[in-house]
């Protein structure tokens, strides 16, 4: 008489499945003891070290590298049975789609982890991180139509004409969107190169103002009088960009004049006093200044100077202080200021002369 193990069912016996399914159950509880025991003191080990790939590695392995071993695992347990050919069949094509999933998923997790893992080390700041993000997204969409088209490919599926059309679709949208594709490209110009960061004021042509957000496409300034400035990203790395927040150092450069009534000594003392000024304040090197010239309406001195200071408010409010001690000190020396002014001589004649 047969036995319970050794009856049938679809083409297998009761034993045959309960192994299957015992192979299974095993293989589910070694993933969860690797997980709960190995794994854990693997990870303790891993945060010791100062390197970044085996971190990286480690994740891979955690989501990714245990659960489709677990697949895999039970696709060959399946396989052990006898089963119809279509059956096999569809097993074999989730196989493949499993298969390519899981190692895109990798390829991509490997990408994100180590570029963003440089970035930590560069000391890039959050927005930064967030913007490079946005372009880690059309990588990972190239990473995965390239894996669909191998998948397709190893399905036994005809995949030449398809790529041939990708390639005539791709030039015909590269030439109708040139302006749009000439603003991507700039964007990561912009990102890699880095000529200017949120926060930063800069002018371009005859446009200034300071960087609010660096967008794929355009990029939007807030001008000095309040309003919202959007350039294109091409615009903005073909031209010139002064970026003021990295300037070290400002140069000021004036000239003032006496009257011609000046005495030689005052003359004399006019650039020490304007020296002393200057050196009085904070943040300020001072470069020189001199008797430069005698104009029409007084003599010239010529001052240079620099405020080690990128803030262009305290710029303003140096300079502010330094105009206004020279006023105050010239007065009290009885220093006259020159300024345009014309004096007319008249001739009398006596009569009988």
């Amino acid at each position: 008489m047969e036995s319970f193990w050794q009856k049938v069912i679809w083409g297998n016996t009761i034993l045959s499945y309960t192994l299957v399914l015992g192979g299974m159950v095993l293989a589910w509880l070694v993933i969860r003891l690797l997980r709960g025991k190995v794994l854990k003191r693997v990870q303790g080990w891993i945060a010791k070290t100062d390197t970044q790939f085996d971190d990286i590695a480690f994740s891979a392995l955690q989501k990714f590298i245990l659960p489709y071993a677990y697949l895999l695992i039970n696709y060959q347990l399946l396989q052990q049975l006898h089963l119809s050919t279509r059956i096999e069949k569809i097993l074999q094509v989730a196989m493949a789609v499993v298969t390519m999933y899981y190692f895109i998923r990798i390829v991509n997790h490997v990408l994100h982890t180590s570029i963003m893992g440089i970035m930590r080390r560069r000391n890039e700041s959050e927005y930064r991180m967030r913007q490079l993000s946005g372009a880690l997204l059309l990588l990972k969409g190239l990473v995965w139509l390239t894996g669909i088209i191998f998948l397709v490919d190893n399905l036994g599926y005809n995949v030449t004409t398809f790529i041939a059309g990708l390639g005539v679709g791709g030039i015909a949208i590269a030439l109708a969107a040139q302006a749009v594709l000439g603003d991507l490209f700039s964007y990561f110009v912009i990102f890699f190169d880095k000529p200017f960061e949120i926060g930063d004021a800069i002018q371009v042509g005859d446009k200034n103002g300071t960087i609010e957000h660096i967008g794929i496409k355009t990029t939007r300034l807030r001008s000095v009088s309040g309003e919202q400035l959007i350039m294109p990203n091409s615009d903005l790395t073909k031209l010139t960009i002064q970026n003021y927040k990295r300037l070290n150092r400002r140069r000021m450069f004036f000239s003032i004049g006496v009257t011609y009534q000046t005495t030689s000594d005052q003359l004399l003392q006019v650039p020490v006093i304007i020296e002393r000024i200057i050196r009085s304040k904070p943040k300020t090197d001072f470069s020189r200044a001199h008797m430069a010239s005698f104009g029409d309406s007084g003599i010239q001195f010529e001052i240079e100077y620099f405020v080690l200071s990128q803030d262009y408010r305290e710029f303003m409010d140096i300079r502010q202080s330094i105009f206004h001690d020279i006023f105050v000190q010239f007065a009290g020396l009885g220093i006259e200021f020159a300024y345009p002014t014309q004096t007319l001589y008249y001739r009398t004649s006596q009569a009988g002369k």
